[in-house]
């Protein structure tokens, strides 16, 4: 986007700040900011966007590709297609509580200042609706909760995050911001204060998480791709359990500031959920590369990630995981859906081996919580300092509680320790890729639960025995720092997608991208979506 816009934009958002910032915010019910005088033009072109513009099926059956593309070859408006993402929301959102605020005021400012600039269709993601997930990422004039009672009033942002300003230099449009556990502790998206996210193709079961909002989103055809973030699986979890492409990238690929420049040593980063491949490489393209000040990035490949989707992979060597790290067994559904995995990349000529990891889970599990609990805990004190008080027991969940407990008697050594077995890891899981191209394995081991069972307003005890079956896989390649994607090639008997997910080296997310575009073809899924 134009530089010259971008004052404008902050002024109209810092003139809604107050608006954005209710005092009292319901659990259940999506914020919507005050009005902003935006002028009778722009008002009624949003209107006529509204009555005029894409309908509600052609909408849904554009990916963000489709949609930066149309857009510049003049086939619809930006207008036109934020008007259809917040007609989509206001129709299922109600049902699935993926969204927790909108940011309608701060879209339309946007796109006036595009227009007034003649920067409409520039960028590669050209007028393309998102939201963001609300949990460390910030928005200038808007509030990030955290999913928590102790955020809720927190102060609007000063500042856009490193990665939402590529997002929208690119022309992207953010319009609100998806739910999120409270700090992203769990592998479900539900918290006390903005209440159950539920999975677009059972209502009673979970989206995931931590991305759960972001997840249950894009499912359900708000936007094609939503901002998500992945610590422990919180990327990859919630595409599995919601039939999308979720890739955690390499360890500093994506940038985590301005302010920090890695989130729990580099377990924590950035990236999307989509419903396409091309979505997820295009995505990557705009937000990967180098931060100012950062000490930390991942080399960048030489060519645009999107011109990996028309190459072969080649014929692989694959890696067979079948067992997880935390010992839990494999559902049926979901061993099945790994059997027609591997029949599958032998069919295009692939080679797959048996592997058992020769991963110690206590010391892979004791670094990542050391790592996370202290992240968490530091995010607490902050607050604390911020409003002048101690925090009360019921501004955090019980399971929160336990995690900061644990985390306060964390010593320097402990993290020092836990830090050297995030390296002794990653040169123990690079070793693996002198012999193999990537690794296949089951993103989780238990299917997509039922809302409530995973939730952090329960005994420790009780959430640990039942979080067994979801993030056993997933952690490692968030403290080991190698790519890993979730993608959709598989279905439950009761129609719950199942995901599996392929591991590479570090800085290969290119092989990646190429073998999801091929299996994308071989077994397609967008036909096939959830009916709301």
């Amino acid at each position: 986007m134009d530089k010259s816009v971008l004052p404008a934009v902050d002024e109209i958002a810092a003139a809604s700040s107050e608006s954005a910032t209710p005092t009292d915010w319901p659990r259940r019910q999506v914020l919507k900011a005050g009005a902003v005088a935006l002028g009778v033009g722009l008002l009624g072109r949003f209107a006529d966007a509204r009555a005029a513009g894409l309908s509600a099926s052609d909408y849904l059956g554009l990916d963000a590709w489709a949609m930066a593309k149309g857009l510049q070859a003049g086939q619809f408006s930006a207008e036109g297609l934020l008007a259809a993402a917040m007609a989509r929301c206001d129709a299922v959102n109600p049902q699935i509580g993926a969204v927790n605020m909108r940011h309608d005021d701060y879209a339309r400012a946007l796109l006036l200042a595009r227009r007034s600039a003649g920067t409409s269709a520039k960028g590669a993601l050209a007028g393309v609706p998102i939201l963001l997930k609300d949990l460390s990422t910030y928005l200038t004039g808007t509030v990030t909760s955290n999913g928590s009672r102790l955020f809720k009033d927190a102060p609007p942002a000063k500042f856009t995050s490193t990665l939402v300003a590529r997002y929208e230099a690119a022309g992207a449009v953010v319009f609100g911001k998806t739910a999120s556990p409270e700090f992203g502790l769990t592998t479900t998206t539900e918290s006390q204060l903005w209440g159950q996210t539920r999975n677009p193709w059972n209502l009673a079961m979970s989206a995931g998480g931590s991305s759960g909002g972001a997840a249950s989103a894009v499912a359900a055809g708000i936007v094609p791709v939503g901002h998500a973030t992945d610590g422990g699986g919180s990327i990859r979890i919630p595409a599995s359990y919601c039939g999308l492409v979720g890739l955690k990238p390499s360890r500093y690929r994506i940038p985590s500031g301005p302010g920090r420049f890695e989130g729990s040593f580099g377990a924590s980063v950035g990236n999307v959920v989509s419903r396409s491949v091309r979505d997820t490489a295009l995505f990557l393209d705009v937000g990967q590369g180098h931060e100012q000040g950062s000490p930390y990035w991942a080399q960048p490949l030489a060519r645009p990630y999107v011109e990996e989707l028309g190459r072969e992979p080649g014929r692989l060597r694959v890696a067979l995981v079948r067992e997880s790290l935390t010992g839990a067994p494999l559902d049926p559904a979901i061993a099945k859906v790994l059997e027609e995995t591997v029949k599958q990349l032998l069919s295009l000529g692939h080679e797959v081996e048996e592997l058992r990891l020769s991963i110690d889970p206590r010391q892979l599990f004791g670094a990542h919580g050391t790592a996370l609990g202290a992240a968490v805990l530091t995010m607490v004190h902050d607050r604390e300092q911020a409003v002048g008080r101690s925090l009360r027991p019921d501004e955090l969940e019980i399971v929160t509680q336990t995690v900061l407990s644990r985390a306060a008697s964390v010593t320097g050594e402990s993290l020092y320790r836990a830090r050297q077995s995030f390296e002794a890891i990653s040169a123990t899981m690079e070793q693996q890729f002198e012999r193999y191209d990537v690794i296949l394995s089951p993103v989780t081991a238990s299917l997509t639960p039922a809302l409530g069972q995973l939730a952090l307003n329960q005994p420790y005890e009780s959430y640990a025995q039942k979080a067994m079956g979801s993030a056993g896989f997933t952690v490692l390649a968030n403290v080991s720092g190698q790519p890993a994607i979730s993608l959709p090639l598989g279905w439950s008997d009761n129609g719950l997608p199942v995901g599996m997910m392929f591991t590479a080296r570090i800085g290969a997310e290119d092989l990646l991208l190429r073998l999801a575009g091929q299996l994308e073809q071989a077994r397609p899924w967008a036909a096939k979506r959830a009916v709301l």
